[in-house]
């Protein structure tokens, strides 16, 4: 059987579809994974959300041990976390990190994330739809190797 496809979202991603709509849209978290798992096909998927840092940790080493590929919006954690930064250091398939809205279309806080220097792939300002493009070429990714 194929290693999953990990799908991680971090804080905040669970209210999506009422948290400021004009920057990322309507559809909401559960819209998305059902986007994701059309887009995988009969490949496996874990997808997963938290508000806690370590959860996400523990999700990235779980990966590590057991997954072929890694989708993360690592949202707000994006721009300081050093513990998710580490942990992905680790993975060894393909990263590729996804943002909703173009980080560097907005504040300046949001310009510079930690993950992108560890992704092998980066993608913004696609909204939610974009999420199953990642998927997919995500998928390509881990086939291609």
């Amino acid at each position: 059987m194929a290693k999953p496809i990990f799908v991680l979202n971090g804080p905040n991603l669970n209210r999506l579809g009422t948290r400021e709509p004009e920057i990322y849209g309507k559809t909401t978290l559960a819209e998305i994974e059902t986007m994701c798992r059309e887009a995988a096909g009969e490949r496996p998927l874990r997808f997963h959300q938290s508000n806690a840092e370590h959860q996400l940790v523990d999700w990235v080493h779980e990966a590590i041990d057991e997954g072929a590929g890694i989708l993360i919006n690592p949202a707000g954690l994006s721009f300081r976390s050093i513990p998710l930064l580490d942990a992905l250091k680790m993975f060894p398939g393909p990263i590729i990190e996804f943002h909703i809205s173009n980080i560097h279309r907005r504040e300046e806080i949001y310009h510079r994330s930690l993950v992108s220097s560890v992704a092998t792939a980066v993608l913004a300002g696609l909204g939610p739809r974009g999420y199953p493009m990642a998927v997919k070429a995500l998928i390509g990714m881990v086939e291609a190797k």
